[in-house]
C-alpha cells in the first residue's frame, strides 16, 4: 500500500547513534554527548507527538553495551534519572506516556524503582508512548519469550496447537505495542544492531549522517517526508 501525502507512522522507532562521536569532534567528555543526547531525545519525543506518531521507541542502552568501560555504562544507566529530574515537565505536559522495554534483572533496584515510577505516573497519559529501550536485544527478546511459552505449555496455560504470532507477540518486552513502521538511524550506521528486529519485519529504513544530538526536530520532519513518499507492499505487489 502506498501513503496518503501526509500519512504519518503509527510507530517510530530510532537507534540513537553518534553521542560519542558528537563529544569527540568537539573536544568534551563522552559523557557529555550521552547528556546532549538526552536532551535532544526530549525535543523529538515532543516533536514526535506533535506530528501525530502514537509510539516512539529508542535504542537507549542494548544488551551489549556492557562492555563498554563502566563510566560509560553508568552514564547510559542515568537516562530515567534525567528523564525524571530534568525532561519530566516537558513531558509530562505534553502528555507522553514513558514505558521501558528490555532486561530489568540486571539494573539497579533504584533504576528499577524509578522506571517504574515513571511507567506508573505516565500510565494514564495518552496522546503518545515514549518507549525506552534498556538492556534490550531482540536475540536475548525472543529467548525470554521463547522460554515463556515453553513453560505455559509445560504449565498447561498454552496449547502449541494454538501458539500463533499474536502468541509470541505477547510474550515480547513490546507486548501491546503495535509493529514498527519507519526505522530511524543516525550517524552513518547502516545496520539494525540487534534492535526491535520482530517488531520491525515490514518497517521503513531510514539511515542518516547526522549524529543523534544533531538529529533535530526539521531533521526529523524530513525524515517522515522521506516516509510519506515509500511505497508498503507487505509482501504483496503494488495495485
Amino acid at each position: 500500500m502506498s501513503h496518503a501525502p501526509n500519512a504519518v507512522p503509527n510507530h517510530v522507532a530510532i537507534i540513537l547513534d553518534g553521542n560519542g562521536r558528537w563529544a569527540k569532534k568537539r573536544g568534551l567528555e563522552r559523557h557529555e554527548g550521552h547528556r546532549a543526547g538526552a536532551l535532544n531525545l526530549r525535543d523529538i519525543a515532543l516533536t514526535a507527538a506533535d506530528c501525530g506518531v502514537n509510539v516512539l521507541s529508542v535504542f537507549a542502552f542494548s544488551t551489549e553495551n556492557w562492555q563498554r568501560p563502566k563510566e560509560e555504562v553508568d552514564r547510559l544507566m542515568a537516562l530515567p534519572a534525567e528523564l525524571d529530574e530534568v525532561l519530566w515537565d516537558k513531558l509530562e505536559a505534553a502528555q507522553i506516556s514513558i514505558r521501558f522495554s528490555g532486561r530489568r534483572d540486571r539494573l539497579k533496584p533504584d533504576t528499577r524503582d524509578l522506571m517504574a515510577e515513571l511507567e506508573a505516573k505516565t500510565f494514564t497519559h495518552t496522546r503518545m508512548v515514549l518507549n525506552v529501550c534498556l538492556d534490550y536485544g531482540s536475540k536475548d527478546e525472543r529467548l525470554h519469550a521463547t522460554k515463556s511459552i515453553a513453560q505455559a505449555a509445560l504449565d498447561k496455560k498454552l496449547s502449541l496447537e494454538t501458539l500463533d504470532i499474536t502468541t509470541l507477540s505477547s510474550a515480547l518486552y513490546t507486548q501491546g505495542l503495535p509493529d514498527v513502521d519507519f526505522l530511524i538511524r543516525t550517524s552513518g550506521e547502516q545496520r539494525l544492531s540487534n534492535f526491535l528486529l520482530f517488531q520491525s519485519a515490514y518497517a521503513e529504513l531510514y539511515f542518516t549522517r547526522v549524529l543523534w544530538p544533531d538529529f533535530k526536530p526539521k531533521r526529523f520532519k524530513r525524515a517522515l517526508k522521506v516516509y510519506q513518499k515509500r511505497t508498503r507492499k507487505f509482501g504483496g505487489v503494488k495495485g
